[in-house]
């Protein structure tokens, strides 16, 4: 790494309570709080703690000079497990399940947003209109449209958003950018993602009325009103169009991001996508098996490969990305790389000690998410672009969108290289955007 890069890591290892030592110096959570100050209190709110929310709320908390001052979730479990996790972390957050009303806080600085998709964008829209600053996990929008949005959002507003694209911040993964982009496997004309699971099916489910301890009308929130069914929360409204993203956008965000960073490309000109619900007949609509292309115009192939049910490994690993270049070949996975020449002969390698679990939806590594969280911190402090900044995070969430889209119509999309709108397929670009309950339509 640089020395700009490696003073701003410290400074972010630091803020994450994890030790490091680096040229003979020792940096603690301890050390570092000394350094920014008792008096630079970042006070937080989190959206949605069942799964990942819950974990993040934790890391949140364990961070000095951050202070989780809200729980919001709309289902009483989910928010009890969200106060606890804060507690336990040593904190004494209120509770509430309308984050409109928590918004309202004046001494609020940021809203952590961990609800599901199709709440994403908005409800960052909505903490930037508020004065918030924005961690938005990905995806960072439901459609294009919502992240055109919120870019707008948090630059009329001049707040910071922060898209939970963890390895942006992870110190192996930069170390293997900058070794791509120096030209270590020369001229890269193809990369390829894949993510690996082994999901079971979610059944047939009947529409219920929602349960006594879930208010599913703010649970809908901006999406417009649907029939609860009992299949459908907590998690499996991942695989329903109408709330979720599918795989690609659950998951594929991740490697296309790490693509696309190290590439250096924003938008394709053509994209097609194959799949199908395969391993199961059930309710879920969306691919659980699903291979997504992008070309760059002369430049560059990309491929993204999705495997929900079906968990063998590819490259030796359960999720990551393979580069191709003139000279030979770079893999990164979980905050490492490994580089081979056009023998296949392994050159150079940076293995990773953290202990990350790819499928685990909660946290894969909480001090990798620390170190991310950091970043966010110092950008607000600093006044700052973070790392996983939401202009570049909606350029590669569109990508695998445009997937998402090509998928759905069946179509191969050409694609404006310079913005990634649509061109010349009418059915294309109406899942561009999308429809808003009355009331709730997200406005900058």
């Amino acid at each position: 790494m640089s020395n700009t890069t490696r003073r701003t890591f410290i400074k972010q290892v630091g803020a994450t309570g994890i030790g490091m030592t680096l040229g003979g110096m020792t940096f603690s959570a301890k050390s570092y709080a000394n350094i920014v100050g008792a008096n630079d209190r970042i006070n937080v709110a989190v959206m949605g703690t069942n799964g990942r929310g819950n974990g993040m709320a934790s890391n949140f908390q364990r961070i000095d000079n951050v202070n989780v001052t809200f729980v919001c979730d709309v289902e009483e479990k989910a928010l009890a497990k969200g106060m606890n996790a804060v507690t336990r972390a040593g904190g004494n957050p209120k509770s509430e399940k309308d984050i409109r009303k928590v918004l309202e806080n004046k001494d609020l600085t940021a809203l952590l947003v961990t609800a599901p998709d199709h709440w994403h964008s908005p409800a960052a829209i909505m903490a930037c209109q508020a004065g918030k600053h924005v961690y938005l996990e990905k995806p960072c929008s439901h459609n294009p449209r919502e992240g055109e949005l919120c870019i707008a959002a948090a630059r009329k507003y001049n707040r910071i958003v922060q898209v939970g694209a963890q390895r942006r911040s992870w110190p192996g993964i930069i170390e293997g950018i900058n070794e791509l982009r120096d030209g270590i496997i020369g001229r890269v004309y193809f990369a390829r993602g894949w993510y690996t699971n082994k999901r079971v099916s979610i059944g047939f489910g009947k529409k219920t009325p929602p349960p006594s301890n879930l208010d599913f009308d703010l649970w809908q929130g901006p999406a417009p009103r649907s029939a609860h069914r009992d299949n459908l929360i907590h998690y499996n409204w991942h695989w329903f169009w109408h709330w979720g993203t599918g795989e690609a956008l659950n998951n594929g965000t991740h490697e296309m991001d790490v693509i696309r960073w190290g590439l250096g490309v924003d938008f394709p000109t053509q994209v097609s996508s194959e799949g199908a619900r395969f391993a199961f007949k059930d309710d879920w609509e969306t691919p659980d098996t699903q291979i997504i292309n992008l070309q760059f115009g002369n430049e560059c192939l990309v491929t993204w490969e999705g495997r929900s049910c079906n968990s063998r490994n590819s490259e030796g690993g359960d999720r990551g990305v393979i580069f191709y270049g003139e000279k030979g070949a770079m893999e990164t996975g979980h905050n490492g790389y490994r580089i081979f020449d056009l023998d296949n002969k392994k050159i150079k390698e940076r293995d990773s000690k953290d202990v990350i679990d790819g499928r685990d939806p909660n946290s894969p590594s909480a001090n990798l998410d620390g170190v991310h969280i950091a970043d966010f911190i110092d950008a607000i402090k600093n006044n700052r672009r973070p790392n996983g900044d939401i202009a570049e995070l909606h350029k590669s969430t569109t990508l695998v969108q445009l997937g998402n889209i090509a998928w759905r119509t069946g179509q191969r999309l050409t694609i404006n290289p310079s913005n990634g709108h649509i061109l010349n397929s009418p059915e294309a670009q109406a899942l561009w955007g999308r429809t808003y309950e009355p009331g709730w339509e997200p406005v900058v």
